[in-house]
């Protein structure tokens, strides 16, 4: 294990735009993945020429029927990097334009994003706006865990890093992960009694990540995770080899 690699959910919130270059999968990290991403794409692509369809398998509501145009231009819009390309709490928490240089050199190394469209690729690599979440189910595909299995979980099953897993259960289930550390946010009630935190579930996970972007520590297993978190004011404890609870007010 040479360094800490954090993947981190998608969102279904995207940013417009982008001065990239239109979408190159070779251009993207783990390129054994490719294969998968061409059928995935290509089916986006083609839902996105029937809108009553693509509402129905995207969940889409008529505020966002736009969407479906994001998809009909997969392959020709501008792209640009999935740090900037994904919004929403857990990004506004982990707030990358504010970083360093150093800092986004470092997020670049450790931030990867989970992603139906594309399995997981790096904060760096440059993507388009689409739409497509992990429960979506594209004609022909079935269900979007069965077209990435074994492939996704085989590829980050291979990664030598120190694995912090902060996808969401469905895009954790697309492609599970032997040995990743994840991440529980709870609240502790005066009489002790604890619950998931659902509301700020993504905000403290963005704040997560960011302590482990700007960290000088070298992070390779959980409980220097845990002194990472520690130091940056978070109370969190061990219950497992492979869990760590974050505790709230």
């Amino acid at each position: 294990m040479f360094d800490v690699l954090v993947i981190l959910p998608p969102s279904e919130t995207k940013s417009d735009g982008g001065s990239g270059a239109p979408l190159d999968l070779d251009t993207l990290s783990f390129t054994e993945l490719n294969p998968v991403r061409k059928q995935i794409a290509d089916a986006v692509v083609d839902l996105a020429s029937d809108l009553d369809a693509s509402v129905k398998a995207l969940g889409l509501g008529k505020t966002q029927l736009a969407e479906v145009d994001s998809n009909a231009d997969l392959w020709l819009s501008p792209t640009r990097p999935a740090i900037e390309r994904y919004t929403g709490v857990l990004y506004d928490a982990l707030d990358h334009r504010s970083l360093t240089r150093a800092g986004k050199a470092k997020a670049a190394d450790r931030l990867a994003i989970g992603s139906a469209l594309f399995g997981v690729i790096r904060a760096g690599d440059r993507i388009p706006a689409y739409r497509l979440s992990g429960g979506s189910t594209l004609p022909g595909f079935g269900t979007l865990t069965s077209a990435w299995k074994p492939a996704l979980s085989n590829t980050l099953d291979a990664v030598d890093d120190f694995v912090v897993d902060l996808r969401s259960g469905i895009y954790q289930q697309l492609g599970p992960i032997s040995g990743a550390v994840t991440a529980t946010v709870m609240t502790e009630a005066p009489d002790g009694s604890r619950k998931v935190v659902s509301h700020f579930n993504k905000h403290y996970k963005g704040l997560m990540a960011r302590e482990l972007v700007r960290t000088r520590r070298n992070v390779r297993d959980i409980n220097a995770l845990a002194a990472v978190l520690s130091d940056a004011g978070q109370c969190v404890e061990i219950p497992r080899p492979d869990e760590i609870v974050v505790l709230t007010d």
